[in-house]
């Protein structure tokens, strides 16, 4: 049976549900795991200092299809692992910027698969963020450097954005958990308004941890995935993340039919979802504009 090697950031508790997406979309396309394909999960756990070993065994064991929905660093190792195993990727930069594709129109390599826009959503979610906490001035930015791509593109968007808010931002920098705590440690000795955590699959591993230490330390903050709203983040707003998961598993199957990844345009994300934890906002002393409420695609009571 064909094998695809799918690689992840997350852990396997918190990527479970991203997984069922994966092969949600690899059914559609006719394919059922164990019983004509064989799914291999190599979660990274927000670890990606072993990633080069791991895909040159990936293709040492000639596998059939590398999966790599929701990882920048994963999709970057796979390309760079080999030209002849196809490779499909779910990343939330532009992927010819990356080197991944020539073209999102036809990729004309090994590798092909879905863009959804982290990077480009920045601005945007600062500004809600903003709206939601009017009195904020000072921003903390959190970034994982492990990450280099996603770290890089919102070092780089948000000076310009928080200029245009009147804002200011301090950059915070976590690759373990130990950081993550130090990083709320930081807020308390130099106090921020508000928290900005830069999407990230190990990020999103922690997202309970998150919610948790936000809400200890009574800090508002907005994240790129639902996941931690639901958890009692104050607010998200980003790509539909369990749909690119889907995308990438529905490319696996068509590949697995036969298609060439270079034949196979890049598909860019069309759903962004707006997410609202009212709970933690009253918890927060939050006064939610209704305006902003009748905005929000879905509002956590």
């Amino acid at each position: 049976m064909p094998v695809i090697a799918f690689v992840n950031a997350r852990s396997p508790e918190n990527g479970a549900p991203f997984a069922t997406a994966f092969r949600q979309g690899l059914g559609e396309a006719g394919y059922v795991d164990g019983q004509n394909v064989i799914l291999e999960y190599h979660w990274l756990s927000g670890r990606y200092d072993g990633l080069s070993d791991l895909m040159a065994d990936l293709v040492r064991r000639r596998v059939t299809v590398i999966a790599t929905p929701g990882s920048n660093p994963a999709a970057l190792a796979a390309k760079a692992a080999t030209t002849a195993i196809p490779v499909v990727f779910g990343v939330g930069a532009d992927p010819v910027q990356l080197g991944l594709v020539a073209s999102l129109a036809r990729p004309g390599g090994n590798a092909t698969g879905i863009n959804f826009f982290v990077a480009d959503l920045t601005a945007k979610r600062l500004g809600l963020l903003h709206e939601l906490v009017p009195k904020a001035t000072r921003i903390a930015v959190l970034v994982n450097p492990g990450n280099a791509t996603a770290a890089d593109s919102t070092a780089r968007d948000m000076p310009k954005a928080a200029r245009a808010l009147g804002l200011q931002i301090a950059m915070l920098k976590a690759t373990t958990g130990r950081d993550i705590e130090a990083a709320f440690a930081t807020l308390v000795r130099e106090p921020a308004d508000a928290l900005f955590v830069a999407p990230d699959g190990f990020f999103s591993s922690r997202r309970v941890e998150f919610a948790t230490l936000a809400a200890r330390h009574a800090i508002p903050a907005a994240y790129g995935d639902r996941g931690y709203a639901e958890v009692g983040g104050l607010m998200s707003y980003g790509s539909d993340i369990p749909d690119m998961f889907r995308q990438v598993g529905s490319y696996c199957g068509r590949i697995l039919k036969g298609a060439k990844p270079a034949d196979l345009p890049v598909t860019q994300s069309t759903k962004f979802e707006f997410v609202i934890n009212l709970q933690t906002a009253r918890i927060l002393g939050l006064d939610v504009p209704p305006m902003l409420l009748a905005r929000a695609d879905e509002v956590i009571e």
